[in-house]
């Protein structure tokens, strides 16, 4: 049973399970890295892990973790864009031991220097060190994002910047609590097998935070970029080129019309889903990389979450594609005799070829069938995204905040009404492939003559192997050409080093 009602100024999700032996709180303060000072970028990051990996007035890090390894209790926090989240998750038998625990860390954090010199410590290291060599999924993806924002509080990584990490003091931390982590911009969630005097408990506790007023902070809204500007970040042994590439859309889930972008989006590709019209002609029929995805909003952790996850709601939205890994002329010089004499490796094929695939859905629009099956799919699809009560009162919560119910439900009454038309309709009128933002992170080898061929437009045969090509039907190799010369509204191409980037 989903209830919601307001307290005051919190509002409070409840989501009664009275079969659960489980508790799930989550409290969501609408204050994420936009409100992070000028300078001080990371500053909402390093204040919600401090809260969660530091101790209370009361209990240090260690002896809490020692009180509820017992319990099998859990609790962490995410920060995004526009919110921060605590979650905590606790057997019922555990409530009541565990909750002083809840209300120290929330209220009577104990904000210490040596707990605060370890958290700050691993933030700078993910900023500086980590993102650029953990994953290029990721760091594109960041990097796409990085320049869609750039000039606005959207732009730096939810983790900082590095001189704004470097900058922020336990002074900082105290300050910033106190002035975003408020009783006003507090919304409360709950669900499982509570009580009603626990839930009553639990509102008059929270009602203890600051009852100031959190500034207000208006979100960043992407640029519309004039052409394609294209970013190359040139790092040393990268092993391909990543791909991410991205333009503003202006829907999100708050518009009805959303529903028919997720169908599109679905039929080009889901993240990690292999059915995909991407996958299949990049991976599938051209062996280019492992996968190829589409995305109509922020996907959080691309590299460890199979599905959507609820806790990362944001106003400003962008439509993006992301083209896992392709190789690198270094590298396929090296496998095949037959392609020593290539520049460029299939990062500019592959471009080409997902923006002609988008191209051609935009003026020949899905077909019926495909719409179907495609419709069909999603209305299942979505449901996997609330498997557990932790997931399923997150996007509750998150439906709150695009001024819905119950996202997950009405989305799915929107997908039964649509119509390939809606589809169609919906697509030509938020999708375009001549203005675009590309980010390429990519080996230091590469860059230049990458750059060069971007330019310049010039034509970019696939570079197969010979035992490849010889076992492709000809029409691949028909389509091949025309994509080799699909031309691109290229306007600029950058080259960064990978060590000036996020600063």
């Amino acid at each position: 049973m989903i209830i919601s009602l307001s307290a005051g100024a919190q509002q409070v999700v409840e989501l009664k399970q009275p079969e659960s032996n489980k508790i799930v709180i989550r409290l969501m303060f609408r204050n994420g890295s936009i409100t992070d000072p000028k300078g001080k970028e990371g500053l909402t990051a390093a204040t919600a892990s401090l809260i969660t990996e530091g101790g209370t007035s009361e209990l240090s890090n260690q002896q809490i973790q020692q009180l509820i390894y017992p319990m099998a209790a859990r609790f962490s926090s995410s920060v995004d864009k526009e919110v921060s989240i605590f979650s905590f998750a606790v057997h019922k038998d555990f409530l009541e031991k565990f909750y002083p625990i809840i209300k120290g860390l929330i209220l009577n954090p104990s904000f210490t220097e040596a707990d605060f010199k370890r958290v700050k410590s691993n933030q700078a290291n993910y900023v500086d060190q980590v993102i650029r060599a953990s994953s290029d999924e990721e760091y594109s993806k960041k990097a796409l994002e990085d320049l869609l924002f750039r000039g606005t509080n959207y732009q730096h990584m939810i983790e900082g910047t590095i001189p704004g990490v470097a900058s922020v003091t336990l002074n900082d931390i105290r300050e910033h609590y106190r002035k975003f982590f408020t009783r006003n911009n507090l919304s409360i969630g709950i669900a499982g097998n509570y009580t009603g005097s626990f839930l009553d408990r639990l509102k008059k506790d929270m009602a203890a935070l600051p009852a100031t007023a959190a500034p207000a902070v208006r979100p960043g809204t992407a640029i519309t970029p004039d052409g394609i500007q294209v970013e190359i970040i040139s790092k040393k042994d990268a092993l391909g080129s990543a791909i991410f590439t991205g333009a503003p859309l202006a829907v999100n889930r708050s518009s009805d019309e959303f529903a028919a972008l997720m169908v599109a989006n679905s039929y080009l590709g889901e993240h990690r889903k292999s059915y995909g019209k991407l996958y299949d002609k990049i991976r599938s029929v051209r062996s280019m990389n492992y996968g190829d995805y589409s995305y109509i909003e922020w996907y959080e952790n691309g590299g460890s979450n199979m599905l959507p996850v609820p806790g990362v709601p944001r106003s400003s939205n962008y439509f993006s594609l992301w083209i896992r890994p392709v190789q690198i002329a270094e590298g396929l010089k090296k496998q095949y005799a037959e392609l020593k004499d290539i520049q460029v490796g299939h990062a500019h094929f592959a471009l080409r070829l997902a923006l002609r695939e988008i191209d051609n859905l935009l003026k020949n629009g899905m077909s019926d069938q495909d719409f179907e099956l495609t419709r069909d799919f999603l209305r299942s699809y979505n449901k996997l995204y609330i498997q557990t009560p932790d997931k399923q009162l997150g996007f509750l919560m998150d439906s709150r905040f695009y001024g819905r119910k119950d996202y997950i439900q009405e989305a799915d009454a929107l997908l039964a009404k649509l119509t390939a038309a809606d589809v169609n309709r919906a697509i030509r009128k938020y999708w375009q492939v001549n203005n675009l933002f590309v980010t390429i992170v990519t080996d230091d080898s590469e860059a230049a003559p990458l750059a060069k061929a971007l330019m310049e437009n010039t034509p970019s045969p696939m570079s197969y192997s010979n035992l490849v090509k010889e076992g492709l039907p000809k029409e691949v190799l028909a389509e091949d050409e025309q994509v080799a010369n699909y031309k691109l509204n290229v306007k600029n191409v950058s080259i960064v080093d990978s060590k000036d980037t996020f600063k």
